[in-house]
C-alpha cells in the first residue's frame, strides 16, 4: 500500500472513529448512569439522517437541516425518556432489550411508511464540495475533513461539559455509582432525562453529518450500533474518555486493517483467493482487537471510576 493511500485510509479511519464516538458516548452514558441497555440507539442515528433529509426541502440549507436534525433529535430523546425509558429503569435487562428492540421495529417501519424503502441522500454543502490534493496524486474530500473536524469539536465540547460543569460532575458520579448519587439528594430522574436527550442528540447529529456520505436507509442504524457496543466494551462502560480512545482504535483498525490485510493476502495468495478471504478476515479484526484488549484489561481501556 502506497503512503498516500495509507494516509487516505487513516483519515477514513479517524472519520469513522469520531462518528462512532458520537454514537457510543451517549450510549455509554445511558448504560453507565441509568443501567439501561438501549438497542434503539442506532435507530436514533438513523432518524438523525432522515430528519436532515426531511428538513432540507423546508429550510433550503444543508447547514440548517443538520442543525434542525440535531435539535429535533434532542427533543425526540426527551420524549422517549418520558414515554419509554423512564419505565425501564431498574427493570431486568431482558425487558430492556425487548422494549428497545420494539422501538427499532417501530422506527424502521415508520420511516418506510413516511419516506419509502428506497435509500435517500443529502447533498454535500456547496462550500465543502471540493477536494484537497494529497501527495501521490490522490485527493481527499473536503466534506470528509469537515466531518472529522465537527466530530472532534463536538467531542471537545462534550469533554468540557463533563469535566467542567455541575451536570458533568453528576454524570461522572452517576456513571461510577448512581445509587449513592441518589442518596446524596440529586434528582436522578432529571439527570436521567438529560442523559437520554444528550445521547439522542449526539447520535442524531452523527447521522445528520454522515448523511451526505452514506446511504440513508431504514437499516443504517444496525451496523453502527454493533460497532458502538464494541467501543463501549473496549473503552469501559460509563467512560466517555474510554469511548473516545476506543472509537478511534476501532475506526483505524477497521479501515487500515482492511487495506493492509488485503495487500498482505494478495502478496501471499492468488488474487481470486485473496479477494475472497480478505473481506471475511477483515470483518474479524475489530473483534480480535477487542478480545486481546479485554484479556489484559477486562474492565476496558479507561473504565469509569468505581468500575475498574
Amino acid at each position: 500500500m502506497s503512503p498516500a493511500l495509507l494516509l487516505v485510509q487513516a483519515l477514513n479511519g479517524l472519520e469513522l472513529g469520531v462518528l462512532l464516538f458520537l454514537i457510543a458516548a451517549g450510549l455509554t452514558l445511558v448504560f453507565g448512569v441509568m443501567d439501561v441497555v438501549n438497542l434503539a440507539h442506532g435507530v436514533q442515528y438513523m432518524l438523525g439522517a432522515y430528519l436532515a433529509v426531511a428538513f432540507l426541502p423546508w429550510c433550503g440549507s444543508v447547514w440548517a437541516a443538520i442543525a434542525l436534525a440535531a435539535v429535533a433529535s434532542l427533543v425526540l430523546g426527551a420524549l422517549l425518556e418520558r414515554l419509554v425509558f423512564r419505565h425501564l429503569i431498574g427493570a431486568d435487562h431482558l425487558d430492556q432489550v425487548l422494549a428497545t428492540f420494539g422501538l427499532i421495529l417501530l422506527a424502521e417501519e415508520g420511516v418506510k411508511l413516511l419516506f419509502g424503502p428506497a435509500p435517500r441522500t443529502l447533498p454535500v454543502p456547496a462550500l465543502l464540495s471540493g477536494a484537497v490534493p494529497l501527495f501521490g496524486g490522490l485527493h481527499y474530500a473536503v466534506y470528509r475533513l469537515a466531518v472529522l473536524a465537527a466530530g472532534l469539536a463536538m467531542a471537545g465540547l462534550l469533554w468540557l461539559m463533563i469535566e467542567h460543569t455541575r451536570t458533568g460532575m453528576r454524570l461522572r458520579a452517576g456513571a461510577s455509582n448512581a445509587p449513592v448519587l441518589a442518596a446524596l439528594g440529586v434528582d436522578v430522574g432529571r439527570l436521567f432525562a438529560r442523559v437520554l436527550a444528550l445521547g439522542a442528540m449526539l447520535a442524531g447529529f452523527a447521522g445528520a453529518i454522515a448523511a451526505p456520505i452514506v446511504s440513508v436507509d431504514p437499516g443504517m442504524g444496525g451496523p453502527v450500533l454493533i460497532l458502538a457496543f464494541v467501543v463501549i466494551v473496549l473503552g469501559g462502560a460509563g467512560s466517555v474518555r474510554g469511548s473516545f480512545v476506543a472509537a478511534l482504535l476501532v475506526g483505524l483498525t477497521d479501515t487500515l486493517g482492511r487495506g493492509l490485510l488485503d495487500a498482505a493476502l494478495i502478496a501471499a495468495l492468488p488474487p481470486a483467493a485473496a479477494h475472497t478471504a480478505g473481506p471475511a478476515l477483515a470483518s474479524m479484526l475489530i473483534y480480535l482487537v477487542m478480545a486481546a484488549v479485554l484479556a489484559f484489561r477486562p474492565a476496558g481501556l479507561l473504565p469509569a471510576r468505581g468500575r475498574a
